[in-house]
């Protein structure tokens, strides 16, 4: 049977767990309690009595490797497997240094009036910790891919060389662009295979915050990193949006089991355990550093595809001012404390120190802010941490 994944050699036996404790885990069966039981809280049964839980492993499906506590029927199609199986590590061709930063910005090469960005994909190693490494589908090497910072009006070339195993393509999440340019794989375009290249040219005619990714394969290539922020600068800069800063928060999710990096999805086997801003988990996301006074600009991206996140900052409330790219009139922005970032939403919103301290901002899914079910210096994943001096 063919497949797009190679034979990965360091599978063992024991990584495949008995048919008798699949899918799932077997708690046994639980004895209704009596009367006697029911009027006496204080009365339990033996704990030892108890079977064990077995401990659910990843598996393998032919040449494939599928996550831990995955639910497969024989009516599950080989192509729905692939993307649902670890990345093959066979294929990793680049470890990024571990204190590696994504969103970094490009900048272009100008041609003749047009801005040339040049963007990469390839799989890559990358920390997400310390000592936490995905296998992740990057651009120029990097999670999420760099920064592009470009000007409302700007004609743009986009030259975009295919280094991963596998055939991909890019959409301008939001940008209103030639249909043909449009980077929807087999609708408007042949996907990029591996080692070819396709180039996106268009005129920037909105202004606002946007960002790129996979449309080939999407709910696995995107998943598994490949997206980045695309900032769009007004021809005139509006006065009512000056900040003292300004941050790109890019929201994603991880399946990390066994050293096996998975595309994470809401399906069993592949709930997140590992939760991203811009490539980090916390401790290791980004502080921001202001005084007493000082407004920030906050770009909120959900360029994770599967999952909401409430995000909410702790010290007061703020201004959302822009939704998808469009700035809102003044009339129409208001105040909040939480927003709900959904796949493919864009918020824009200005927060305004107003006391010193440490103020954090977070997902208030709690599972959301840690690292693999454990919190870490008060929190984890989607945590970052405002220090007001």
């Amino acid at each position: 049977m063919k497949t797009r994944f190679g034979v990965l050699t360091i599978l063992l036996a024991s990584n495949v767990v008995a048919q008798d404790t699949m899918p799932g885990m077997n708690m046994g069966t639980p004895t209704a309690p009596s009367i006697h039981d029911q009027h006496h809280p204080a009365a339990s049964p033996n704990i030892s009595s108890l079977p064990e839980t077995p401990i659910s492993t990843v598996t393998r499906m032919g040449n494939l490797v599928m996550p831990p506590g995955m639910i497969m029927t024989p009516d599950q199609s080989m192509e729905a497997m692939q993307d649902m199986a670890a990345v093959d590590l066979s294929k990793v061709t680049y470890t990024a240094p571990a204190n590696a930063r994504g969103d970094q910005t490009l900048q272009p090469k100008i041609v003749n009036g047009v801005k040339v960005f040049n963007l990469e994909t390839s799989l890559i190693n990358w920390n997400i910790l310390p000592g936490v490494q995905v296998a992740a589908y990057a651009v120029n090497k990097q999670v999420p891919g760099p920064r592009l910072r470009i000007t409302q009006g700007d004609r743009v070339r986009f030259v975009v060389r295919n280094n991963l195993p596998d055939p991909t393509s890019i959409h301008w999440h939001g940008l209103s662009v030639p249909n043909k340019m449009d980077g929807s794989a087999d609708v408007t375009q042949k996907p990029i295979p591996p080692g070819g290249s396709f180039t996106y040219e268009f005129t920037v005619n909105q202004a606002g915050t946007f960002f790129y990714h996979s449309h080939e394969a999407v709910d696995r290539q995107q998943g598994l990193g490949l997206y980045g922020a695309l900032i769009v600068d007004p021809k005139k800069p509006d006065p009512t949006l000056k900040a003292d800063k300004e941050y790109t928060l890019q929201l994603q999710e991880w399946k990390v089991a066994q050293g096996y990096t998975f595309p994470a999805m809401p399906m069993e086997g592949l709930f997140p355990n590992f939760f991203t801003i811009n490539g980090k988990a916390y401790p290791s996301t980004e502080t921001i550093k202001m005084k007493v006074g000082q407004t920030v600009r906050l770009r909120f991206i959900g360029s994770n595809n599967n999952f909401i996140h409430p995000m909410h900052i702790h010290g007061g409330p703020f201004t959302v001012a822009a939704i998808d790219g469009e700035t809102l009139s003044q009339a129409a922005r208001y105040k909040a404390d939480t927003i709900n970032v959904g796949p493919g939403q864009r918020y824009d919103v200005l927060w305004k120190a107003t006391q010193k301290g440490t103020w954090l901002i977070h997902c208030h899914i709690p599972h959301h802010i840690t690292n693999n079910n454990e919190e870490v210096a008060g929190g984890g994943g989607l945590t970052m941490a405002i220090v007001v001096e």
